[in-house]
């Protein structure tokens, strides 16, 4: 999947779990020049409560690390936010994940990222349903 289609599937994610709100919108930044910001939740109508997302699409040995999250706070800071969910198909490092708790930043990675894609049917399909059986003792 290329980037931008894993960012577009990230936000999607985000909207269905009820980020956006009831009369709120989503939305994918511009390709480039993003200035670090991959997507914007606004949870209301007006778009006074955003969330700001950024993606990561790594390979499983290629961790997030603090600078990236640090990078990520400042890109919020600057659009007057308080808040971000940085997303990764990988790991975050230890300095990422204490980074992220003093900057209000809440990390997804790949493990939980796959449950709760799981979770919600974004980006999955049942492929096959089993159902298991057993005798029910008090009808007998």
């Amino acid at each position: 999947m290329n980037l931008y289609k894993f960012e577009n599937l990230m936000v999607q994610l985000l909207s269905v779990m009820g980020y956006k709100g009831d009369e709120g919108q989503a939305l994918v930044t511009q390709k480039s020049n993003d200035h670090g910001i991959d997507g914007i939740i606004n949870q209301d109508s007006l778009g006074l409560q955003k969330v700001y997302l950024q993606v990561k699409r790594y390979a499983p040995d290629n961790s997030v690390q603090m600078p990236e999250i640090t990078a990520f706070s400042g890109s919020i800071k600057l659009k007057h936010a308080d808040r971000g969910v940085f997303i990764t198909t990988s790991t975050f490092t230890q300095g990422a994940i204490n980074a992220a708790k003093d900057l209000n930043i809440t990390l997804v990675n790949g493990e939980m990222l796959t449950n709760v894609m799981i979770q919600y049917q974004v980006g999955v399909e049942i492929k096959e349903h089993y159902m298991t059986y057993k005798i029910d003792g008090n009808m007998f």
